[in-house]
């Protein structure tokens, strides 16, 4: 799944309880960042994000979290969406389903952490999203975790910002190309994708703006 730069339709229908898209009508995009928070990257996201007013999703890491609350703190006082990303970002299929809803649960229990010492925050009345690292996740783990009221969201397009044997320009139109209303993107705020995000992602908000869309989080 993780080398298609546009997600199958038949993906979608094999998993239809899994979020890939939203409605086209909504006239809007949804960009999302997995794998942070973390010092430069990510404050530099939420800086080229309120350039363009716009807001996004975040997939954060619960190690990561614990280890820069303040960053944390930021993409919420910015008003963006927090989802959970597992602890260790685990690859679903090679981890038990035991240590894996464990792993999800500390991650969850970093952001609850924060969410109790700001019961104002508009994060602690969002509905609980999940993303899987990789997009990897057993049909057992999926059913306990929407069990217990998470969305999973996943993507249309994958920017594979990541992979740095592609260049900056090939990950630009990874997302140019099949970018429409409704889309899910996914972004990585993360060392490895630096490279490639820093080209990209001001050139797809200059894009969506050009086409009149909205730029909103889940």
């Amino acid at each position: 799944m993780i080398n298609w730069y546009k997600t199958p339709k038949l993906v979608h229908r094999m998993f239809p309880k899994r979020v890939w898209t939203f409605p086209k009508e909504s006239n809007a995009v949804f960009l999302t960042f997995d794998d942070g928070p973390i010092p430069i990257i990510t404050p530099w996201v939420i800086q080229e994000l309120k350039k363009h007013n716009a807001k996004a999703t975040f997939f954060c890491i619960g190690e990561n979290i614990k280890k820069y609350p303040e960053i944390f703190s930021g993409l919420i006082s910015d008003g963006h969406s927090i989802g959970n990303h597992t602890y260790n970002h685990l690859n679903g299929w090679k981890t038990t389903v035991s240590e894996y809803i464990k792993n999800v649960d500390l991650s969850e229990t970093e952001a609850t952490k924060w969410k109790i010492n700001n019961p104002q925050s508009a994060i602690s009345n969002q509905q609980s999203i999940f993303r899987p690292p990789y997009g990897r996740i057993t049909s057992k783990q999926s059913k306990i975790l929407q069990e217990r009221g998470y969305k999973i969201i996943m993507w249309d397009i994958l920017s594979a910002d990541y992979n740095t044997s592609i260049s900056e320009e090939k990950c630009l139109q990874n997302v140019l190309k099949s970018i429409a209303p409704g889309s899910i993107v996914v972004f990585h705020d993360s060392v490895k994708a630096e490279k490639n995000l820093r080209y990209a992602l001001p050139k797809v908000l200059e894009f969506i703006n050009e086409k009149g869309w909205k730029c909103e989080k889940i």
